[in-house]
């Protein structure tokens, strides 16, 4: 247990962890409350797409400058900020919707805010644990915040649910501006040295450091790139194919699918707990052989998608997810310069981003197009040939567990 809880054992991270916990709790229920804040203002699945889609735009437009602003000043203090616009954003919302004056033009605009702010939040959270823990606790750290974001990720939507068809989507809101207001003052706490620089500040030189970084890393440049298609085949395959699928299948139906995701983020949950005991000693290694393990669930979705098989099939990717996750964070944390860090993951969170409402767009034109299960199978196929290739890249296999860089000036 000590070594497990090793991580808690900083004050700083203690304050962190609690802070990040809090806002992870009351915000996993804010994708169902906006969802259906949408739909009660005007019910009509355009309105919500547009939404959604300013949300991610934004998130998208930001995500650079916002490892930029993470790596030149005090990523605590960054992350505050971020919080009180989103208590103004989200908050808006509520009031407009309690006062039933609430339209979809205001509330895209507020998403767009919303969606920028997490842009800055992000990258600045990213760069922040190398600075929370030592070396020796980083891969428990990292273990120990998946095991909150999994959890909430089972439980938060349930929750939501139930304020959402009892009391309405705008205290479901109510309650994630309170997990915000709660967690500003516990991150004042949390204490950092200075941000390492002379204080001059050039947007685009800051942008070629960071992507100088970004790029002399083959390692890197690699993953990030299978990414880039793998993303799109996942948001596209499992997120549009499947509760298409689900829909229109009986031997699934639409209570299997939900038991299919809850199977998933179960396997999620699981492995979190073991890697915070069991080190892994090759993190891209491994963690790019349990990601390949989503080619089980969508191989299982196109050829026999019973809720039994399908859920087995997720509960082992939904593991294999969580060792490419916890393996990927602490290899970035481990070998880019910690006044750097920022900048790098951005560049990685831009690759990750930019193609998924690709993905979702290609998979809902295929969806009309080709048999369903060509689609999926085809899918896994070329989903584990990525995720394995990329392990042959020399970098990639050979990387193992080292200390973190140091800040480099």
């Amino acid at each position: 247990m000590n070594r497990g809880l090793a991580a808690l054992t900083d004050r700083n991270f203690r304050w962190f962890f609690l802070a990040r916990a809090i806002t992870l709790v009351t915000g996993s229920m804010s994708s169902i409350a906006l969802a259906f804040a949408v739909l009660q203002i005007d019910n009509d699945p355009v309105s919500l797409l547009l939404v959604l889609a300013a949300f991610t735009v934004a998130n998208i437009v930001f995500v650079l400058f916002g490892g930029v602003i993470a790596d030149r000043l005090p990523r605590a203090v960054v992350i505050q900020v971020c919080y009180v616009i989103d208590i103004l954003s989200i908050g808006t919302v509520a009031y407009l919707l309690f006062t039933e004056t609430a339209t979809i033009p205001v509330v895209i605009a507020l998403a767009a805010v919303n969606g920028a702010s997490t842009a800055f939040v992000l990258p600045a959270m990213q760069g922040i644990i190398p600075q929370l823990t030592t070396p020796e606790t980083l891969q428990q750290a990292n273990a120990m915040l998946s095991f909150v974001r999994s959890a909430v990720t089972i439980g938060g939507p349930v929750i939501a649910g139930i304020l959402v068809t009892t009391v309405g989507p705008a205290w479901a809101m109510v309650v994630q501006v309170i997990g915000w207001l709660v967690a500003i003052p516990i991150l004042a706490l949390v204490k950092l040295p200075p941000p390492v620089g002379d204080g001059s500040f050039s947007l685009f030189a800051d942008l070629r450091i960071g992507w100088t970084e970004f790029w002399s890393r083959s390692w890197l440049v690699a993953v990030v790139f299978a990414f880039m298609i793998m993303n799109a085949i996942h948001v596209g395959a499992w997120g549009v194919v499947g509760p298409y699928i689900a829909k229109n299948d009986d031997r699934l139906g639409i209570a299997g699918w939900g038991w299919v995701v809850s199977a998933e983020g179960a396997g999620v949950l699981l492995m979190t707990l073991v890697l915070m005991w069991v080190p892994l000693k090759r993190p891209l290694r491994m963690g790019m052989i349990g990601i390949s393990l989503f080619a089980l669930p969508l191989t299982a979705l196109g050829l026999h998608p019973a809720v039994v098989l399908v859920a087995i099939a997720a509960f082992l990717a939904g593991a294999g997810a969580e060792v490419f996750s916890t393996g990927w964070s602490v290899a970035m944390m481990e070998n880019v310069p910690t006044d750097k860090l920022s900048r790098v993951s951005s560049y990685d969170m831009l690759g990750s981003f930019v193609v998924m409402p690709i993905g979702t767009l290609v998979y809902g034109w295929l969806i009309t197009h080709a048999d369903p299960a060509v689609v999926l199978t085809t899918s896994a196929v070329l989903y584990a040939a990525i995720a394995l290739g990329t392990v042959l890249v020399p970098s990639v296999w050979r990387m193992g567990r080292t200390r973190a860089v140091p800040i480099t000036g």
